[in-house]
Protein backbone atom coordinates (compact mmCIF):
# COMPACT_ATOMS: atom_id res chain seq x y z
CA UNK A 1 0.00 0.00 0.00
CA UNK A 2 1.27 3.44 -0.94
CA UNK A 3 0.83 5.77 2.05
CA UNK A 4 0.98 8.86 -0.19
CA UNK A 5 3.74 10.58 1.75
CA UNK A 6 6.69 10.20 -0.60
CA UNK A 7 8.86 13.31 -0.47
CA UNK A 8 7.41 14.52 2.83
CA UNK A 9 9.86 15.76 5.46
CA UNK A 10 9.62 13.92 8.76
CA UNK A 11 11.21 14.53 12.15
CA UNK A 12 11.48 11.50 14.42
CA UNK A 13 12.65 12.47 17.88
CA UNK A 14 14.21 9.73 19.97
CA UNK A 15 14.68 7.61 16.87
CA UNK A 16 17.99 5.84 17.42
CA UNK A 17 16.42 2.70 18.88
CA UNK A 18 13.18 0.95 19.69
CA UNK A 19 9.86 2.06 18.23
CA UNK A 20 11.35 5.42 17.27
CA UNK A 21 13.94 3.73 15.07
CA UNK A 22 11.31 1.44 13.60
CA UNK A 23 9.16 4.46 12.80
CA UNK A 24 12.05 6.17 11.04
CA UNK A 25 12.55 2.99 9.03
CA UNK A 26 8.86 2.78 8.09
CA UNK A 27 8.73 6.43 7.01
CA UNK A 28 11.94 6.09 5.00
CA UNK A 29 10.46 3.06 3.24
CA UNK A 30 7.54 5.28 2.24
CA UNK A 31 9.98 7.71 0.63
CA UNK A 32 10.05 10.40 3.30
CA UNK A 33 13.12 12.49 4.04
CA UNK A 34 13.69 11.59 7.67
CA UNK A 35 15.51 13.67 10.26
CA UNK A 36 16.23 11.53 13.30
CA UNK A 37 17.27 12.99 16.64
CA UNK A 38 18.80 11.35 19.71
CA UNK A 39 21.37 12.23 22.34
CA UNK A 40 23.86 9.43 21.68
CA UNK A 41 25.82 10.09 18.50
CA UNK A 42 27.29 6.64 17.89
CA UNK A 43 24.04 4.69 18.07
CA UNK A 44 22.13 7.41 16.20
CA UNK A 45 24.54 7.58 13.27
CA UNK A 46 24.67 3.79 13.02
CA UNK A 47 20.87 3.55 13.00
CA UNK A 48 20.52 6.25 10.33
CA UNK A 49 23.15 4.60 8.13
CA UNK A 50 21.34 1.27 8.30
CA UNK A 51 17.97 2.83 7.48
CA UNK A 52 19.42 4.80 4.58
CA UNK A 53 21.13 1.69 3.18
CA UNK A 54 17.97 -0.41 3.44
CA UNK A 55 15.56 2.16 2.00
CA UNK A 56 17.62 4.42 -0.25
CA UNK A 57 15.95 7.45 1.34
CA UNK A 58 17.65 10.49 2.82
CA UNK A 59 18.07 9.92 6.56
CA UNK A 60 19.74 12.69 8.52
CA UNK A 61 21.03 12.18 12.08
CA UNK A 62 20.73 15.15 14.42
CA UNK A 63 22.57 14.73 17.70
CA UNK A 64 20.38 16.67 20.11
CA UNK A 65 18.22 16.36 23.21
CA UNK A 66 14.72 17.28 22.07
CA UNK A 67 13.67 17.80 25.70
CA UNK A 68 15.80 20.98 25.82
CA UNK A 69 15.27 24.29 24.03
CA UNK A 70 18.78 24.05 22.57
CA UNK A 71 18.10 20.56 21.26
CA UNK A 72 14.80 21.57 19.70
CA UNK A 73 16.47 24.52 18.01
CA UNK A 74 19.16 22.25 16.52
CA UNK A 75 16.58 19.79 15.17
CA UNK A 76 14.46 22.54 13.64
CA UNK A 77 17.55 24.11 12.11
CA UNK A 78 18.08 20.83 10.26
CA UNK A 79 14.41 20.56 9.26
CA UNK A 80 12.65 23.91 9.71
CA UNK A 81 9.37 23.01 7.97
CA UNK A 82 8.50 19.38 8.78
CA UNK A 83 5.39 17.79 7.36
CA UNK A 84 5.50 15.02 9.94
CA UNK A 85 6.51 15.07 13.60
CA UNK A 86 6.89 11.86 15.58
CA UNK A 87 7.91 12.17 19.20
CA UNK A 88 9.17 9.54 21.58
CA UNK A 89 11.74 9.37 24.34
CA UNK A 90 13.41 6.93 26.68
CA UNK A 91 10.87 5.94 29.34
CA UNK A 92 11.37 6.93 32.97
CA UNK A 93 12.41 4.14 35.33
CA UNK A 94 9.83 1.67 36.59
CA UNK A 95 8.55 2.54 40.05
CA UNK A 96 7.60 -0.51 42.15
CA UNK A 97 6.75 1.77 45.13
CA UNK A 98 5.10 5.13 44.44
CA UNK A 99 6.30 6.43 47.83
CA UNK A 100 9.91 6.23 46.73
CA UNK A 101 9.50 8.65 43.82
CA UNK A 102 11.22 11.91 44.69
CA UNK A 103 10.63 15.45 43.45
CA UNK A 104 13.64 15.38 41.13
CA UNK A 105 12.27 12.33 39.33
CA UNK A 106 8.91 14.03 38.89
CA UNK A 107 10.48 17.20 37.50
CA UNK A 108 12.62 15.18 35.08
CA UNK A 109 9.67 13.10 33.88
CA UNK A 110 7.56 16.20 33.34
CA UNK A 111 10.35 17.95 31.46
CA UNK A 112 11.06 15.03 29.13
CA UNK A 113 7.64 13.41 28.67
CA UNK A 114 5.34 16.45 28.78
CA UNK A 115 6.87 19.90 28.45
CA UNK A 116 9.42 19.01 25.76
CA UNK A 117 6.88 17.36 23.43
CA UNK A 118 4.39 20.21 23.97
CA UNK A 119 7.02 22.82 23.06
CA UNK A 120 7.97 20.85 19.95
CA UNK A 121 4.38 20.50 18.79
CA UNK A 122 3.81 24.20 19.35
CA UNK A 123 6.88 25.00 17.25
CA UNK A 124 5.68 23.11 14.16
CA UNK A 125 1.89 22.78 14.16
CA UNK A 126 1.12 26.35 13.07
CA UNK A 127 3.45 25.98 10.09
CA UNK A 128 1.78 22.71 9.14
CA UNK A 129 -1.62 24.42 9.32
CA UNK A 130 -0.46 27.31 7.15
CA UNK A 131 0.82 24.86 4.52
CA UNK A 132 -2.43 22.88 4.69
CA UNK A 133 -1.01 19.48 5.63
CA UNK A 134 0.63 17.88 8.64
CA UNK A 135 0.87 14.82 10.82
CA UNK A 136 1.84 14.61 14.48
CA UNK A 137 2.11 11.27 16.27
CA UNK A 138 3.24 10.96 19.87
CA UNK A 139 4.56 7.57 20.93
CA UNK A 140 3.46 7.41 24.55
CA UNK A 141 2.64 4.38 26.71
CA UNK A 142 -0.32 2.15 27.44
CA UNK A 143 0.03 3.31 31.06
CA UNK A 144 -1.35 6.70 29.97
CA UNK A 145 -4.75 5.01 29.57
CA UNK A 146 -4.40 2.12 32.02
CA UNK A 147 -2.49 3.38 35.10
CA UNK A 148 -0.18 1.10 37.01
CA UNK A 149 2.09 1.76 39.95
CA UNK A 150 5.24 0.64 38.12
CA UNK A 151 4.52 3.13 35.35
CA UNK A 152 3.36 6.18 37.34
CA UNK A 153 6.16 8.46 36.15
CA UNK A 154 5.58 7.55 32.52
CA UNK A 155 1.82 7.11 32.47
CA UNK A 156 0.78 10.26 34.29
CA UNK A 157 2.90 12.67 32.29
CA UNK A 158 2.00 11.11 28.96
CA UNK A 159 -1.68 11.05 29.87
CA UNK A 160 -1.37 14.81 30.27
CA UNK A 161 0.45 15.02 26.93
CA UNK A 162 -2.32 13.01 25.26
CA UNK A 163 -4.96 15.31 26.73
CA UNK A 164 -3.11 18.32 25.32
CA UNK A 165 -2.64 16.67 21.92
CA UNK A 166 -6.34 15.86 21.60
CA UNK A 167 -7.32 19.42 22.51
CA UNK A 168 -4.97 20.90 19.90
CA UNK A 169 -6.06 18.35 17.28
CA UNK A 170 -9.55 19.88 17.29
CA UNK A 171 -8.15 23.31 16.47
CA UNK A 172 -5.96 22.32 13.52
CA UNK A 173 -8.01 19.54 11.92
CA UNK A 174 -9.70 21.94 9.49
CA UNK A 175 -6.26 22.87 8.17
CA UNK A 176 -5.37 19.32 7.14
CA UNK A 177 -3.31 18.59 10.26
CA UNK A 178 -3.92 15.47 12.34
CA UNK A 179 -2.57 14.69 15.80
CA UNK A 180 -2.75 11.17 17.20
CA UNK A 181 -1.09 9.05 19.86
CA UNK A 182 0.00 5.43 20.04
CA UNK A 183 0.07 3.73 23.41
CA UNK A 184 2.46 0.78 23.25
CA UNK A 185 2.80 -1.89 25.88
CA UNK A 186 5.85 -4.12 26.17
CA UNK A 187 7.99 -4.40 23.03
CA UNK A 188 11.41 -5.90 22.37
CA UNK A 189 13.36 -2.63 22.56
CA UNK A 190 16.89 -1.88 23.73
CA UNK A 191 15.51 -0.63 27.05
CA UNK A 192 13.55 -3.84 27.59
CA UNK A 193 16.56 -5.93 26.60
CA UNK A 194 18.76 -4.18 29.17
CA UNK A 195 16.16 -4.23 31.95
CA UNK A 196 15.02 -7.82 31.52
CA UNK A 197 18.51 -9.20 31.10
CA UNK A 198 19.45 -7.53 34.38
CA UNK A 199 16.36 -8.91 36.11
CA UNK A 200 17.01 -12.39 34.72
CA UNK A 201 20.63 -12.32 35.84
CA UNK A 202 19.63 -11.31 39.37
CA UNK A 203 17.22 -14.25 39.54
CA UNK A 204 19.58 -16.72 37.89
CA UNK A 205 17.21 -17.41 34.99
CA UNK A 206 17.25 -16.73 31.26
CA UNK A 207 15.99 -13.62 29.50
CA UNK A 208 13.26 -15.70 27.88
CA UNK A 209 12.13 -17.06 31.25
CA UNK A 210 11.99 -13.54 32.71
CA UNK A 211 9.88 -12.35 29.77
CA UNK A 212 7.58 -15.36 30.16
CA UNK A 213 7.09 -14.59 33.86
CA UNK A 214 6.22 -10.98 33.05
CA UNK A 215 3.81 -12.04 30.29
CA UNK A 216 2.00 -14.35 32.70
CA UNK A 217 1.91 -11.85 35.55
CA UNK A 218 0.53 -9.07 33.36
CA UNK A 219 -1.84 -11.30 31.39
CA UNK A 220 -0.53 -10.40 27.94
CA UNK A 221 -2.96 -12.33 25.76
CA UNK A 222 -0.60 -12.68 22.79
CA UNK A 223 1.88 -14.51 25.02
CA UNK A 224 4.84 -12.37 24.00
CA UNK A 225 6.22 -8.85 23.74
CA UNK A 226 5.64 -6.82 20.60
CA UNK A 227 7.88 -6.25 17.58
CA UNK A 228 8.97 -2.59 17.33
CA UNK A 229 8.83 -2.74 13.53
CA UNK A 230 5.12 -3.57 13.70
CA UNK A 231 4.51 -0.57 15.95
CA UNK A 232 6.60 1.65 13.68
CA UNK A 233 4.46 0.63 10.71
CA UNK A 234 1.33 1.66 12.61
CA UNK A 235 2.85 5.06 13.39
CA UNK A 236 3.65 5.48 9.70
CA UNK A 237 0.04 4.60 8.88
CA UNK A 238 -1.14 7.46 11.11
CA UNK A 239 1.18 9.71 9.09
CA UNK A 240 -0.31 8.56 5.80
CA UNK A 241 -2.67 10.27 3.41
CA UNK A 242 -5.17 7.48 4.07
CA UNK A 243 -5.37 8.52 7.75
CA UNK A 244 -6.47 12.10 7.03
CA UNK A 245 -9.85 11.52 8.72
CA UNK A 246 -8.33 10.10 11.92
CA UNK A 247 -7.39 12.70 14.53
CA UNK A 248 -7.40 13.10 18.28
CA UNK A 249 -7.22 9.33 18.74
CA UNK A 250 -5.13 7.09 21.00
CA UNK A 251 -4.37 3.55 19.85
CA UNK A 252 -3.34 0.87 22.36
CA UNK A 253 -0.72 -1.60 21.07
CA UNK A 254 -0.22 -4.07 23.91
CA UNK A 255 -0.92 -7.60 22.67
CA UNK A 256 -4.23 -7.75 24.55
CA UNK A 257 -2.82 -7.04 28.01
CA UNK A 258 -5.57 -4.54 28.84
CA UNK A 259 -9.35 -4.85 28.64
CA UNK A 260 -11.61 -2.25 27.09
CA UNK A 261 -14.66 -2.39 24.84
CA UNK A 262 -13.72 0.89 23.17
Amino acid sequence: MDFGIRGRKAIVNGGSAGIGKSTALALAREGCEVFVSARGEERLVAACNVIADVTGSMVVPVVADHATSEGRAAILAACPEPDILVGTCAPPPMTPDYREIDAAQWHEAIRISLLGPIDFMNAVVDGMAQRGWGRVVNIATVAAKYPGEIRILSGSTRAALTNYAVAVSKVVAKHGVTINTVLPGMHYTATVDELFNARAKAKGITFEQEVAEFVEAWHIASGTFGDPDDAGAIVAMFCSEAAKYITGQSLVIDGGATNSTF
